[in-house]
């Protein structure tokens, strides 16, 4: 396929950054988001140094001001979005009795509203050009719950409703709207959780253990061919079996 501009938000994260990379060895131009430079530039530089070239901006998704000017300067420095993966996440897990409004609006305007934020500065130009790729990165806990995750899980779920919705109004202007739903991914923050609880999860995973952040970009990269243009408001579940759906 031809090459177009990607646009992937929380990309230097452990599922972020494995998006980035395949994104780019399939031929595309990628970008992502910063908020602490200094990470960020260590980040790219160490993408460069395996062959990867990924171009960096300041945005904080939760702001829809700072995400418009996020795409404005990925789109100066680039060219128009074509691909946009919304990826970028946060947790403030708590029993929802003791959550604060702090926590709950934290994680709804980082997972939730940043959709809106960042879709709505590249959608416009998507119709125009008759062509585009949005794809949502929820969870398994958007599907089944999750105790002390009722912001989180809430704001994954709304992804999908966002997505569907995106699906049905611009499925005839060539652009399809999936979502990816991972389940527990090795990344730093899961390997982080003491082995203990990690091998209580492992426990409930048909396949025998965590997925890998690889897995997850190949399921992004799935959506985004030629190929894939007929698939659109769908959600793919990769979760190793540990929650199955129609």
């Amino acid at each position: 396929m031809s090459k177009r501009i990607a646009l992937v938000t929380g990309g230097t994260g452990g599922i972020g950054t494995a998006i980035v990379r395949r994104l780019a060895q399939m031929g595309h131009q990628v970008a992502t988001n910063f908020r602490n430079e200094e990470k960020a530039l260590a980040w790219q530089k160490a993408l460069a140094d395996d062959g990867i070239q990924a171009t960096i901006v300041p945005g904080d998704v939760a702001s829809p001001e700072a995400a418009r000017e996020m795409v404005e300067a990925v789109e100066k420095s680039l060219g128009p979005v074509d691909i946009l993966v919304n990826n970028a996440g946060i947790t403030r897990d708590t029993t929802f009795h003791r959550m604060s409004a702090e926590q709950w609006h934290e994680v709804i305007n980082t997972n939730l509203n940043s959709c809106f934020n960042v879709t709505r500065p590249v959608i416009e130009g998507m119709r125009a050009r008759k062509w585009g790729r949005i794809v949502q990165i929820a969870s398994i806990n958007g599907q089944k719950g999750q105790y002390g995750q009722a912001n989180y899980a809430a704001a994954k779920a709304g992804m999908h409703g966002f997505t569907i919705s995106l699906a049905q109004e611009n499925a005839r202007f060539g652009i399809t709207v999936n979502t990816v739903s991972p389940g527990y991914i090795a990344t730093d923050m899961v390997m982080a959780v003491p082995e203990e609880v990690r091998e209580k999860i492992i426990a409930q995973i048909p396949t025998g253990r965590l997925g890998k952040p690889d897995e997850i970009a190949y399921a992004v990269g799935f959506f985004v061919p030629e190929e894939a243009a007929w698939i659109t408001g769908a959600n793919l579940s990769a979760n190793g079996g540990q929650y199955m759906g129609w």
